[in-house]
């Protein structure tokens, strides 16, 4: 009996090894609902990116890069000009609109161009001259780093946010959660339990979703959008 005892200890002790490596690599389930809200749309860009629409064909790609489909932006400069000072490489949901959502998604910069490496998220997008967007701007300044507003004038600010976000060469997980009635904007970078971002604002309400960057290139995956239908 001892000697049975300590072998099916010897025995458990040898699964651990391979049930640990499992569930390292099996990959994370897509929630059906995320803060009460369920999900309605989602995207790896696995069948192509004819969901989006751009503001400049000629600067985004969709590629496939080690056995992987993403969509991003190729080249920092852009033929599109906004009617005020506002992100020039956007990419919208076709569509799809929301109130009060949660936005989830991969992002990877593909160019260190140091302090200036950003994404941005647009939301509850009216038109090209009214609509929210977040900066993710790596060196914080009153034009970058913050939450921003464009509302038939040149973006500004909605925060005061002094800091840096921590972009390498590698992906990085983003969150934005965004209730209208109570104007809460919440914005998550890696971590996604504190928000890096946060403000109170209730200018816009429901309009459309978007992805890209002010003037610096990205790669996007694994877009997902819990809201209302």
């Amino acid at each position: 009996m001892h000697r049975t005892g300590v072998s099916v200890v010897v025995m458990r002790f040898r699964f651990i090894p391979t049930l640990l490596l499992l569930a390292v690599s099996l990959p994370a389930e897509t929630p059906s609902s995320l803060h009460g809200l369920p999900l309605v749309f989602q995207e790896d860009f696995e069948k192509g990116r004819e969901r989006w629409q751009v503001t400049d064909e000629k600067s985004w790609t969709h590629r496939v890069v080690d056995g992987n489909a993403v969509f991003g932006i190729n080249r920092r400069e852009s033929d599109y000009r906004p009617p005020h000072r506002s992100p020039l490489h956007i990419a919208l949901l076709k569509d799809v609109t929301a109130a009060d959502f949660v936005l989830t998604f991969k992002v990877r910069s593909t160019r260190d161009t140091g302090n200036h490496r950003d994404c941005c998220v647009i939301f509850n997008h009216q038109d090209a001259a009214h609509f929210y967007y977040v900066h993710l701007g790596a060196k914080p300044d009153p034009a970058s780093g913050q939450i921003m507003i464009v509302q038939n004038a040149p973006r500004r600010p909605l925060t005061n946010n002094t800091r840096p976000v921590p972009w390498t060469d590698g992906w990085h997980q983003v969150k934005v959660v965004r209730e209208v009635a109570s104007g809460r904007i919440d914005v998550y970078f890696d971590d996604m339990e504190k928000p890096h971002l946060s403000v109170s604002d209730t200018t816009f309400g429901k309009g459309r979703i978007g992805i890209g960057s002010f003037d610096d290139m990205n790669d996007f995956d694994d877009i997902r959008l819990y809201a209302q239908p």
